[in-house]
């Protein structure tokens, strides 16, 4: 079972690293105004989380993969190319599909963490990782962006 569970946190490693990507090139691209703060704040505890995450996997003996953390930062990267209505600049669009990605993803870490303290029973493996706080983190980065989700969406998306 540790091969499973193995490969699970990899490939939740891999995304982490996807959604570390995301948050760092929409605070880089919003760097203005209160967003750009918001995805600042959102960008570091993402980072934070990737980092106790990696520590987990240590923890339990499991070693990254380098190829999947590398096609998952590689694909980030290709996802930029995405067209957004806009040719050589940020839209609206872009604005909404990075915020988009990163309240899914941070939902998704809410199940992570979750999955791993009652079902790969790891609250009782690792005593001392307060997995309530890290699905407590994840909700209130998902409440500062919400917002922000929001608001662009109803601006790239709305009819007028």
């Amino acid at each position: 079972m540790q091969r499973y569970l193995g490969i699970y946190l990899n490939d939740q490693l891999a995304m982490g690293l996807v959604w570390r990507e995301v948050a760092r090139r929409a605070q880089r691209s919003n760097a203005d105004g209160d967003l750009g703060r918001a995805l600042a704040d959102v960008a570091m505890a993402i980072s934070e989380d990737v980092t106790t995450f990696k520590k987990i996997m240590r923890r339990l003996g499991i070693v990254q993969n380098p190829v999947k953390a590398l096609l998952a930062v590689g694909a980030e990267r290709l996802g930029r190319l995405q067209l957004n209505g806009a040719v050589w600049t940020y839209s609206p669009l872009s604005r909404f599909v990075e915020l988009e990605i990163l309240c899914m993803g941070i939902e998704g870490k809410k199940v992570l963490w979750s999955t791993l303290r009652d079902l790969a029973g790891l609250a009782a493996r690792l005593p001392d990782v307060d997995f309530d706080e890290l699905i407590r983190r994840a909700e209130e980065q998902r409440r500062i962006l919400e917002p922000y989700r929001a608001s662009s969406g109803t601006a790239a998306l709305a009819p007028f």
